[in-house]
């Protein structure tokens, strides 16, 4: 049978445990700026929705980002908030609302501010939140960032609205990676939630796949073929600075960090067979973890430590399979379908996105209550890949395919919500959500 395997953008099928690729040719590492820039498309409709006006800010027209168009896209994108349109005049934080004439308008909650421009080149960011049903206000909070923060000071807005709203921690400040390829060359970038302010963390002629963000979001562990070979490297994302974690003999790939950020799971071909190994986040001598004679891959940390998922066809189709995180026996988790992929663990332990292959040759994103057993298909397009959740386990991240083009989509857990983001004329895959904080 074949291995596990994961597709590129060319749209052949990558084998983590596989080694391929030439000579490096020039690698460069830091984060530098990316032109390309995403355009987010949202779908759908969620069952239950908080409807929310989010009016235009005084002078944010002066301030060369549309805060309350990212404020607005962030909620809409998150699947719990129904927008209601709040017309082209702006609210300012010291507007007394209309609040019957709202109601009217179906809302239950209003958001307006200002971004005065001081002096000194930065801008004074303002805004308060009411309570349309009540006539009381909720929020308000005012802050002075630099011209090139204002669009993340408009996330940390969206994700302050949402979490007095829901009681729940937003995710529209926390950044994503993922890979692109255009013209030959590959890139992983780092970027804001909704794929704006990319980036350059690293990029060369050889592929680059399988990011994987630490636990504190300071570093990314990812696999390069540079060398002509794949192997696993750590990197700081602030300096850019990195080091070989795993390059053995054979093929080194699919980093996933422990929930700690101790150690890293690689899988490792070191010892002729594709198995499941731990390394120490700086590297060192592996340890074994799986003994079968099949193909291992894929590792995934549960999010209390104790148990590693991950890819094996020991019963004759790629399944996905739980053991300690100690190694030892493994049991079975995937029963539905022939060919499942790509375990990806919400953080609060609850969830298990995979990817699985269909009778048709379809690769779909599942999701299974971790509790139940219970298996949800949350896409019916062909090419999904890469899972990966929001750190508050209320989103997926994932690849795709539309138009002729690899894609980046993002969806709720019922799959009623969905968003494109697309940038311009390059292909995007391998993309995985960062915790919170920065």
């Amino acid at each position: 049978m074949n291995a596990p395997m994961r597709r590129s953008t060319d749209r052949r099928h990558f084998l983590r445990q596989t080694a391929a690729g030439c000579a490096a040719l020039g690698l460069t590492g830091g984060l530098t700026s990316a032109q390309a820039q995403f355009r987010v498309e949202i779908s759908g409709i969620g069952a239950s929705q908080i409807p929310v006006a989010i009016a235009p800010f005084r002078d944010e027209d002066r301030a060369a980002v549309p805060i309350s168009q990212v404020i607005r896209a962030d909620l809409e994108r998150s699947g719990l908030f129904r927008i209601v349109p709040a017309g082209g005049e702006a609210i300012d934080e010291l507007s007394r609302p209309d609040f019957p004439g709202w109601r009217n308008r179906g809302a239950d909650a209003l958001a307006g501010g200002s971004a005065t421009r001081l002096a000194d080149g930065r801008h004074d960011l303002r805004y308060r939140l009411w309570d349309v049903v009540k006539g009381a206000d909720l929020l308000g909070q005012s802050l002075a960032v630099p011209r090139e923060d204002l669009r993340r000071a408009a996330h940390r807005i969206a994700d302050e609205i949402y979490q007095k709203l829901t009681g729940e921690r937003g995710v529209f400040s926390t950044r994503i990676a993922y890979v692109s390829k255009s013209a030959g060359r590959y890139t992983l970038f780092v970027a804001d939630a909704d794929g704006e302010g990319a980036k350059v963390a690293v990029g060369g002629a050889q592929p680059i796949i399988s990011p994987a963000w630490s636990p504190d979001g300071g570093d990314l562990a990812y696999v390069s073929f540079e060398s002509g070979k794949p192997v696993v490297y750590v990197q700081d994302v602030s300096s850019g600075q990195r080091r070989v974690v795993a390059s053995f003999k054979g093929s080194n790939s699919a980093p996933a960090w422990s929930p700690d950020g101790s150690q890293i799971a690689v899988t490792l071909t070191r010892d002729g067979n594709s198995e499941i190994y731990l390394v120490g986040r700086g590297g060192g001598e592996p340890r074994r973890l799986t003994q079968a004679s099949s193909i291992e891959t894929e590792a995934a940390w549960s999010s209390d430590g104790r148990s590693i998922y991950f890819v094996s066809d020991r019963g004759g189709g790629p399944q996905i399979y739980r053991m300690s995180a100690s190694g030892g026996n493994a049991e079975r988790v995937t029963f539905s379908g022939s060919y499942n992929i790509s375990p990806a663990l919400s953080p609060d332990g609850r969830w298990m996105a995979y990817i699985t292959r269909n009778g048709g040759g379809s690769f779909r994103l599942q999701l299974m209550d971790l509790s139940s057993g219970t298996v949800t298909a949350l896409t019916d397009t062909n090419d999904d890949e890469s899972p990966s959740f929001a750190p508050n386990s209320r989103l997926i991240i994932y690849a795709s395919r539309s138009g002729g083009r690899d894609v980046l989509m993002t969806t709720t857990l019922d799959g009623s919500i969905k968003a494109r983001l697309s940038p311009p004329m390059v292909d995007v895959r391998e993309p995985v959500w960062g915790p919170f904080g920065r």
